[in-house]
């Protein structure tokens, strides 16, 4: 969440952000409540010292033998007018959080403004659209046909949007895996991570899917259990309510798990294949850092996602997110966006996002700085590193041969142990 001294201290300049993300966003409304709050406190303070004379004035009077009955009575009045301002600055201060949880990052300024999507600029482009001299299909089509996905009775087993993988597609989905992880554990230098894939409502709040995206969540009836979205949520929760040592920064950790998202607000939007599904496997990067260090981390993990499709010989490009896209608890944002014939354009395979210490703060995780010994919040950042499924899609269709087959990335072969599907 923002801070809320830098709030206090500048509101102009974080009105001024906010509104690059949206016209109709603002902080008005929280330094409104923050000047009630802080008037309240110092009457109660006012109050508290006042009793406290008065009560040591008490003593002495009794000690004079002198009568105290209207003196206590006041002291009794200024305590019930005590209990009364803390219960209003208790209200106030869950009213402010409820608004802070609730308010959006602010960008940094180098990222653009800009509406939606169709303002994001494109940064870079590696290797070409594919073609070729036949029709390329569309990998829900060529897959069907290869019995390597099965819509129909994962509709049957579950729901819509539910899909069953069989055969040598159950096999390449586990090599893409496997060779994700591979990849960032033993090249790029991350720690595996298995986590839960059912978190608390404490870890959802802290990396800002609560309380702003729970309609999108997956929640246990009568639990306080969430199926994860992404394993950004456990993985950057792990050190919730810590302080590390300034010496055990940046952390790289790298998780594996399936991800479940309700995606409430998707209705119509590529229903056919695997580009959107309600469960999905993807690889997961975070990394915790100082703040002095993010941006270039930043960056760091991102050329790690695009190495990934580098290896697969899948072409690629990655253009920044402008404010008007750019998500809830992010301050910048890198999209990798993969070639898929079937749309005849890139799709998003990575979102690469620095989050400064917004997701810090909710989730209360800290360092202890070497040179102040002060205690501040890191800086998270994660990415995908990448979403299996649109990576399996993306081989199916870039790499789809004339006679209906698929040739297997080099990459992939030690495996898969086959190289043609």
């Amino acid at each position: 969440m923002l801070d809320i001294k830098v709030i206090r201290e500048n509101p102009e300049k974080v009105n001024e952000l906010l509104k690059r993300r949206n016209k109709d966003l603002s902080i008005d409304k929280v330094i409104e409540i923050d000047s009630q709050r802080r008037k309240i406190q110092f009457e109660a303070d006012e109050l508290r010292q006042k009793r406290k004379n008065l009560s040591n004035e008490i003593g002495k009077l009794k000690k004079e033998g002198k009568n105290t009955d209207e003196i206590q009575s006041e002291v009794k009045a200024m305590g019930d007018k005590v209990k009364e301002l803390e219960e209003k600055q208790t209200e106030l201060d869950n009213l402010q959080k409820d608004l802070l949880l609730n308010i959006p990052n602010t960008p940094f300024e180098d990222v653009p403004t800009g509406v939606d999507d169709s303002q994001n600029p494109v940064l870079k482009v590696w290797g070409e659209p594919t073609k070729a001299d036949f029709e390329l299909k569309p990998h829900w089509d060529l897959a069907t046909e290869l019995n390597l996905l099965d819509f129909e009775r994962g509709v049957k087993l579950a729901h819509t949007r539910f899909t069953l993988y069989r055969g040598k597609g159950s096999r390449l989905e586990r090599a893409i895996i496997n060779f994700f992880l591979d990849t960032h554990t033993e090249i790029h230098g991350y720690e595996e991570i298995f986590p839960p894939v059912l978190v608390n409502s404490t870890a959802m709040t802290g990396t800002g899917q609560l309380p702003k995206f729970k309609e999108d969540m997956f929640k246990c009836v009568d639990e306080d259990l969430y199926l994860i979205p992404t394993a950004e949520v456990p993985v950057t929760n792990i050190y919730n309510n810590e302080i590390l040592s300034e010496d055990e920064l940046p952390k790289y950790m790298t998780a594996y798990t399936p991800c479940f998202r309700r995606e409430a607000g998707s209705a119509g939007k590529d229903t056919r294949g695997l580009i959107r599904q309600h469960q999905f496997n993807k690889v997961e990067l975070v990394k915790l850092t100082t703040p002095e260090t993010s941006v270039e981390e930043h960056e760091k993990l991102t050329r790690n996602a695009e190495r990934i499709l580098e290896l697969l010989g899948l072409p690629y490009r990655r253009v920044m997110l402008c404010t008007g896209d750019l998500g809830f608890s992010a301050k910048k944002c890198f999209d990798l966006e993969v070639w898929m014939p079937s749309y005849n354009n890139y799709k998003e395979i990575s979102s690469c996002s620095n989050f400064g210490d917004f997701q810090a703060r909710r989730a209360n995780i800290k360092y202890r700085s070497k040179q102040t010994g002060k205690v501040e919040y890191v800086h998270t950042l994660n990415g995908s590193g990448l979403a299996v499924g649109r990576t399996w899609a993306a081989i199916v269709e870039n790499f789809q041969t004339k006679d209906g087959h698929v040739i297997v990335p080099e990459v992939l072969r030690k495996y898969t142990g086959f190289d043609i599907i």
